[in-house]
């Protein structure tokens, strides 16, 4: 009896040394990273309103103008010829200051040629670009500063999408409006505004880390936000398993208010609170950031189903799919429909001209053929049937609202869209663009615990919640706010430690010159 005795009162030292610990831990870490973690927090919240500025292909399409389809005088064959590309990805016909373009992509780079005259675009002139400028904004070109060529990234072109359009010239007007023309596709490639940049400053750049010098080091940058929120992750898991640990249903803690459930009076007993309310909202938060970085690429860009993009496709881009009508024969043909973007796209093997006229109105032709507004999905379902041969089709239907994995705030995935769910290992699902023909979305097993983990977890971005706002709003600042209360109690427990810590390492160096005078005066 006296030998179990001994040794339950060994375990019980040994938990409450190991308790103690584990509140050091959590304590110092919340020294070093507190003041991060209420950035984070506070940025999320203006985020949700005001996020990085850019430049998207919706508002590209808007501002676009109308193709001149009567000065479409080059063929397609010999501007594909001028271009010397041998693989493209994409290719389209637009308007570049008042003159038609092809746009030739590989990638992120690009190759333009003029289709009113055979020549290759070689960039442009200080005024062409101010007039290109102008036009994206509709300020007069006449109050446009020229701020010169940008050769290296600032902190509105840190996107790596854009680092291969440089250089660029940047013109800026008096009411805070700036905008990025580049030299090698003679496109706006960054607009921002006064408003823009204050946002980003107190949202986007310190919850992204943005900040110039570590950003364009994008391996130490990626590095970085993961071994942060990683620590993040462990610390706020920590808090609440110390939390829990400490709590006392019975209020066995005796205060002169009172007996109390937690150990802890003032600041400590208010974070101790906020803890147990939040700490596994801030938890969760915090590792989804983390997954916002694709740590295990369970990302959809990384996994098996891009093969399912290109059998779609069918077969590789080749000007020879459009022999039976060039793009000004089409163009003539859908006269008055305001048609901005002439897309020369791929679809089950065959040539189609995709004819956008605004931001989500798009069109069809096959050369030849009658125009259209969408593909059929007995199609699309033959299309999918060639991207999974032999394996079982579970469900095909047609989605015309939003979904718990086809969603979006603002309303770019385009609707109504197909929906085809396969019975292979992976249980894939996918959706196809009924307007385009294009795959939208895929996901198997890893894309699906990253769309909760991540998005579902981050942003709340449920259907539901997204149709009817303020509900989503409701449901993501309440808790931020209980997060931020969170953090703001964990660094003035800080400060108020460190500045002790600092006071008492302190003290022995004034009592030691305090009495240097003495001792010099015995001498």
């Amino acid at each position: 009896m006296i030998r179990f005795t001994a040794k339950l009162d060994c375990m019980n030292r040994s938990g409450i040394a190991f308790r103690k610990y584990l509140i050091l831990f959590h304590r110092w870490l919340g020294v070093v990273f507190s003041l991060l973690f209420a950035m984070w927090f506070v940025s999320g919240l203006v985020m949700m309103y005001w996020t990085y500025p850019g430049v998207s292909a919706e508002q590209r399409l808007v501002k676009n103008q109308v193709i001149a389809g009567e000065r479409v005088s080059v063929g397609l064959d010999e501007a594909a010829r001028l271009a010397g590309v041998d693989k493209l990805d994409r290719v389209s016909l637009t308007m570049l200051d008042a003159r038609p373009v092809y746009r030739f992509h590989t990638g992120r780079l690009q190759r333009v040629v003029y289709a009113d005259r055979a020549e290759v675009f070689s960039g442009l002139s200080v005024e062409a670009a101010r007039r290109v400028a102008s036009a994206w904004t509709g300020m007069p070109e006449g109050e446009a500063h020229f701020d010169g060529p940008r050769m290296e990234e600032d902190q509105w072109t840190l996107n790596k999408a854009v680092r291969p359009l440089r250089p660029f010239l940047r013109f800026s007007w008096a009411d805070g409006q700036e905008v990025y023309v580049s030299q090698v596709t003679g496109e706006v490639m960054q607009h921002t505004t006064r408003a823009d940049r204050i946002g980003a400053y107190f949202g986007a750049i310190p919850h992204w880390l943005y900040f110039t010098p570590l950003r364009k080091e994008t391996a130490t940058w990626r590095a970085l936000v993961i071994v942060l929120s990683q620590v993040g992750t462990i610390m706020t898991l920590l808090g609440i398993v110390v939390g829990i640990w400490l709590y006392s249903p019975s209020k066995r803690f005796r205060f002169p208010s009172g007996p109390s459930s937690i150990p802890y009076a003032g600041w400590k007993r208010w974070h101790t609170i906020l803890g147990l309310v939040f700490g596994l909202m801030t938890f969760t938060w915090i590792l989804s950031g983390m997954f916002s970085m694709n740590p295990m690429q369970w990302s959809p860009e990384f996994g098996p189903e891009s093969r399912v993009a290109r059998a779609i496709q069918g077969s590789d881009w080749s000007g020879r799919l459009f022999a039976a009508e060039e793009p000004a024969a089409v163009l003539a043909r859908a006269g008055g429909l305001g048609i901005k973007e002439l897309e020369l796209a791929v679809a089950g093997g065959r040539g189609v001209y995709l004819l956008h006229s605004g931001a989500k109105k798009l069109l069809r032709v096959e050369p030849g053929g009658d125009i259209s507004t969408s593909v059929s999905l007995e199609w699309a379902k033959a299309r999918m049937a060639e991207a999974m041969p032999g394996v079982p089709l579970v469900e095909a239907r047609v989605v015309r609202a939003y979904e718990n994995y086809y969603v979006s705030r603002d309303g770019s995935l385009p609707l109504p869209a197909y929906y085809f769910e396969f019975a292979d290992a992976e249980r894939s699902m996918h959706y196809v663009d009924a307007a385009s023909g294009r795959l939208v979305e895929s996901f198997v097993t890893k894309s699906r615990w990253n769309r909760w983990l991540y998005h579902g977890l981050h942003s709340w971005d449920l259907p539901w919640l997204y149709a009817n706002r303020p509900s989503w709003d409701l449901a993501v600042i309440l808790p931020m706010l209980g997060g931020v209360a969170l953090c703001v109690s964990s660094v003035w427990i800080a400060w108020v430690r460190v500045k002790r810590k600092a006071a008492q390492m302190a003290a022995p160096r004034v009592s030691a010159r305090t009495s240097e005078p003495y001792s010099s005066l015995s001498r």
